[in-house]
């Protein structure tokens, strides 16, 4: 494997050291599976990815998105990083792609000032899977019953994966989540998800505060932003009370505030956010 030019950003933050961070590989044509593992697990992100050539001429660029354990057919902040990170070596300020990932085909637009950029991206078709017992779905963030939304069931929804949307009555229930190590892994693998989100929306100003949950290498981890997990969000809203628009904080918890937005497009969701560039270099081999 010769050296490769390496992107790192924050996404889904305008300023350094928030949002997710994400590490991008370009020129990743030569780098095999078990390679793009090691890397990612070499820089202990919840995500790195490899961007290489194409192979439908639909498309930019093919992104690669490895997680700890292994490759994700898609996901959003490093989507979103990963545009930023091609436009930024291209020299380009603004600029339209078309990404390929093994969940299909997704645009990206990109605008870039400097070390300063804003992405969107619209994702596929919002899927609806299976409704599950709100007891059991708190059970799994160490709530009760009683700190589900009364009306919003928990349902699996997804615009390129699934993840489990679970409203939670209030800001108040949000905060004590704790998950259980011990369900919140049998929730996932039963579900079908990538990770468990709660959300405390209020319907009137079209904000939301959100955690997400999902399996890490050593245990349950907690994600400070989820592109993924935020359009099937608003999908799942526009369904149950009309809500097409939406603003989304997370992270906080984590010290990693990050604002993310969302919004139904006649062909899928949008989701966007800024991205910071944080540092770049080059592999030795």
């Amino acid at each position: 494997m010769a050296g490769h030019a390496v992107t790192w950003l924050d996404v889904f933050t305008a300023v350094p050291l928030a949002g997710n961070a994400l590490c991008v590989v370009h020129g990743a044509d030569d780098i095999d599976d078990a390679t793009m593992l090691a890397i990612a697990r070499e820089t202990r992100l919840s995500e790195t990815t490899f961007v290489q050539t194409a192979t439908t001429r639909e498309a930019d660029y093919r992104n690669r998105i490895f997680t700890l354990q292994g490759e994700l057919a898609f996901a959003g902040h490093p989507s979103l990083g990963t545009a930023v990170a091609v436009a930024h070596a291209r020299g380009a300020t603004t600029a339209g792609y078309v990404q390929e990932t093994a969940s299909g085909l997704q645009p990206v637009e990109v605008t870039l000032d400097g070390t300063r950029a804003h992405a969107s991206m619209r994702q596929n078709a919002s899927r609806f899977g299976a409704e599950h017992d709100r007891a059991t779905v708190m059970a799994a963030a160490g709530l009760s019953a009683d700190d589900a939304h009364p009306t919003w069931t928990p349902q699996v929804v997804s615009t390129g994966v699934p993840h489990l949307m679970a409203p939670v009555r209030d800001e108040d229930a949000l905060r004590r989540a704790a998950v259980d190590p011990a369900l919140l892994p049998t929730l996932v693998r039963e579900a079908g998800v990538v990770c468990l989100y709660l959300a405390a929306v209020d319907p009137q100003t079209g904000e939301a505060r959100a955690r997400s949950f999902f399996m890490g290498d050593v245990g349950p981890l907690e994600d400070p932003a989820t592109g993924s997990a935020a359009g099937p969000l608003v999908a799942y809203l526009a369904e149950r009370a009309g809500l097409e628009q939406l603003v989304v904080r997370q992270g906080d918890e984590l010290g990693r505030p990050s604002m993310l937005q969302a919004r139904v497009h006649p062909d899928g969701v949008i989701v966007e956010g800024d991205v910071v560039l944080v540092a770049e270099g080059r592999t030795f081999g």
